[in-house]
Order: structure tokens, then sequence, then C-alpha cells
């Protein structure tokens, strides 16, 4: 798994690639995580283009994200081009509820404007 960042104006773009999977570095990901709230992000766009597959390790992060960057801060999380199994993941968390999901990254950039 890796995730870069992109900046576009006042919004973070996280690039993911990879499995987001159990046995993956979750240490990295904490890391990743604490680098996102130094910069200062409120309005936080996931690009899911990259990433094949999820679970629990990959749920923990966006959890990491969505309550330290939206409830803490006030910020904005929108997850943009998730593939069939991610989004059946998100789904059955209901994280599909509290995490608006766009087809890809221009449009889930859009909405943040």
């Amino acid at each position: 798994m890796v995730v870069n960042f992109e900046f576009l104006d006042d919004i973070c773009v996280l690039r993911l690639e990879g499995r987001f999977a159990t046995g993956q570095d979750a240490e990295y990901l904490r890391t990743k995580t604490e680098e996102l709230k130094k910069q200062g992000c409120l309005k936080i766009v996931a690009d899911f283009s990259g990433v094949s597959y999820i679970d629990s390790t990959g749920i923990g992060f966006l959890i990491a994200i969505y309550t330290s960057i939206m409830r803490e801060r006030g910020g904005k999380f929108v997850i943009a081009a998730p593939n069939r199994r991610v989004r059946e993941v998100l789904q059955l968390t209901k994280l599909d509820t509290i995490l608006p999901m766009y087809e890809n990254v221009p449009s889930a950039v859009k909405a943040l404007k």
C-alpha cells in the first residue's frame, strides 16, 4: 500500500495504491495520518482508483482520518473512484452513509469547492 498527497488549492487528494489489508504496515498508515494532520488539510479526497482491496486495516485508516479531520476540526472528507469490491466493503461497514462517494477525483474535488 502506498499513500501520496497531492494538493489542489485548499484540497488534499490522497492518492492511494495497492491493497489496504490486514498484515500490511499499520504503522505506515498511522504515520501518513499524522502527516496529513500536520499539513492542516480540512478538505480531503481519498482517491481509491488505485486500490484493489480494502479490509479492516484500510477501514481503520479511513476512520482515523474521519475522526481527526472531520469531527475534531470540522473538515470535509470524501471518497473518489472506489471499485466494486471497495464500494461493497464501505457499504457493509456503513461508511458509505457518512463518507460521500464520487465516481472520480474531478467530481469529488468539485463537490468540495
